[in-house]
């Protein structure tokens, strides 16, 4: 059954039980129901939407392990076994692709010697010129340093993945995924601990998470607040790869390297950033993260640019695209893409902190990335949450 039929079956029977009920079809929720269910749990997840169009679909595809640090690392790295697990169960498409880091400068470069020494041997692998032209596939090593290689990162197929892995869990005994199904409301149970009002009907569960991204504000504004959550929001396009070009790793340059915690702790990060800001204030101005990676299709994609705003306005700025893509091309060392799409991507930020867990009542969670790494910690944040749990296995329909 593909994840279209799952939005036609009847539903005549959603006053339902069961053990793990999960609010929202997005990377995260899907993460949970999935270890939820591998634990021999009952589960039930419900989408508001017909198919996944969120931050899920909307990204590199990239589980970016390496680049994290303290805590989200560890959850980074707890995942990494999940995302390849559940790609050979549910047959998406993952690859041990690892990380390309291409360092344009000797401050760059500096700082990848910096952060190859912190890590463990094998897990960053600095690269000289000719190594770093071979892996981007370009016939020139001018305006290269070098770079480093990231042993540990993986990519899936964004466009895909979170309806292939639905569409798995809904063929599962214990397991049922209703799209079209808007939660109303959240309280005590009666037979089981909670119980949610939707659209479709009520659930019962021993135990909901909430996990509907940057939509916290919509469902629970004062905590929003509290944890001043507001909507991050990015271009990207999609572009035809150089003819014969295949890029395996996903590839990060120096404006990534201003954007992810692990780099920003070596010592020479400061100097990298007013390096970028005396040579590039322009990508600066847009939030850039100049980084891509390319589709099992052969397409690339490329981005992106980040805006913060409690709600923000769907118009795309072309001059910001046209950074994104000059300094893209540079890096590929061509003239120019032939773009296939246009689109934004908006995720949940929080400078408080990059992950929101809280009880907002007995046996409901609310859980959220506050930040742009989703896809990287999804697993490991799920395995860390339903570690806390006790909930009775039971054979209860759902």
């Amino acid at each position: 059954m593909n994840i279209f039929e799952m939005n036609s079956e009847p539903t005549t029977k959603l006053v339902a039980s069961t053990d793990v009920l999960i609010v929202g079809a997005g990377i995260i929720g899907l993460a949970h129901a999935a270890l939820a269910q591998q634990a021999g749990l009952s589960v039930t997840v419900i989408e508001r939407d017909h198919r996944a169009v969120g931050a899920s679909i909307r990204n590199f595809g990239h589980a970016c392990i390496t680049a994290q640090h303290g805590e989200t690392y560890e959850m980074a790295q707890a995942g990494r076994k999940h995302w390849l697990d559940f790609a050979a169960k549910a047959g998406f498409w993952a690859i041990e692709s690892g990380a390309l880091v291409v360092a344009t400068t000797e401050t760059e470069l500096q700082l990848l010697r910096e952060f190859s020494t912190s890590r463990p041997e094998g897990q960053v692998m600095v690269l000289n010129a000719e190594e770093v032209r071979a892996k981007l596939g370009r016939e020139h090593t001018e305006g290269l340093h070098g770079g480093a290689f990231l042993a540990d990162d993986l990519r899936v197929d964004p466009r895909t993945t979170v309806g292939i892995l639905a569409g798995w869990l809904h063929r599962q005994d214990d397991a049922a995924v209703h799209f079209n199904t808007t939660a109303l409301g959240f309280g005590a149970g009666t037979e089981r601990k909670a119980r949610v009002e939707t659209s479709r009907g009520a659930f019962e569960a021993s135990h909901v998470f909430i996990c509907v991204g940057h939509d916290v504000d919509q469902l629970f504004p004062s905590m929003a607040a509290e944890h001043r959550i507001t909507r991050c929001a990015l271009q990207m396009v999609s572009a035809s790869a150089p003819e014969s070009t295949t890029i395996v790793p996903a590839v990060l340059t120096a404006t990534s390297m201003l954007r992810y915690d692990a780099f920003t702790h070596m010592p020479s990060a400061p100097a990298l950033r007013a390096e970028v800001e005396a040579a590039h204030p322009d990508l600066l101005e847009i939030g850039a993260n100049v980084m891509f990676t390319q589709r099992p299709d052969g397409t690339l994609l490329l981005g992106d640019s980040h805006s913060y705003d409690l709600t923000q306005a769907p118009f795309l700025t072309e001059a910001t695209t046209g950074k994104l893509l000059q300094a893209t091309a540079k890096v590929l060392d061509i003239d120019s893409f032939a773009i296939a799409e246009r689109w934004q991507g908006i995720y949940a930020s929080s400078e408080v902190a990059p992950v929101l867990v809280r009880d907002i009542a007995e046996s409901i969670t609310l859980v959220s990335v506050t930040s742009g790494i989703g896809m990287t910690i999804s697993f490991g944040l799920a395995e860390a949450n339903l570690t806390a749990l006790t909930v009775p296995r039971s054979s209860a329909t759902r």
